[in-house]
């Protein structure tokens, strides 16, 4: 059995995000050994700052996965902007429980070292997403809406 330590921060904020036994099950579900994870969800301001001053791109985008150790145990932060989170899932006709899952699942495969950088990559990548979503019966984000 894999063991997670979760620090929650930012939820209470926006209201109507899934409940943190909800997002620890989204995270053990794409976890392969033991972590230490921080999931934070942010505002625009945040996001867009840490997107900046880390990525060098100055918007905000949907998740942002600092990864600061990989063995004995997975140790990363994981951000999730809320509002760039929300428009997406509006604009792909999806819930956002569902966006939000397949964030969580995205986030917590980069601090693994799954990365999509490269084709060949990024499809191993999307092909995990696509089963581990499944697991929990949340359609595949990559299909046609």
């Amino acid at each position: 059995m894999k063991r997670l330590a979760l620090s929650l921060q930012g939820a209470d904020a926006f209201g109507r995000l899934p409940a943190r036994s909800t997002l620890r099950r989204w995270i053990v579900t794409a976890l392969e050994r033991d972590a230490r994870l921080t999931l934070r969800f942010v505002n625009v301001r945040e996001g867009r700052r840490l997107n900046r001053d880390f990525r060098g791109s100055d918007c905000a985008t949907n998740v942002l996965t600092f990864d600061y150790a990989r063995r004995p145990a997975i140790e990363a932060d994981i951000v999730i902007c809320v509002a760039v989170a929300r428009r997406e899932a509006r604009a792909q006709r999806k819930s956002l429980r569902a966006h939000l899952a397949h964030l969580v699942i995205h986030g917590t495969l980069h601090a693994q070292g799954f990365d999509h950088l490269r084709v060949a990559d990024a499809r191993r990548m999307e092909k995990r997403e696509i089963e581990l979503l499944a697991r929990l019966r949340i359609p595949n984000p990559y299909a046609p809406s």
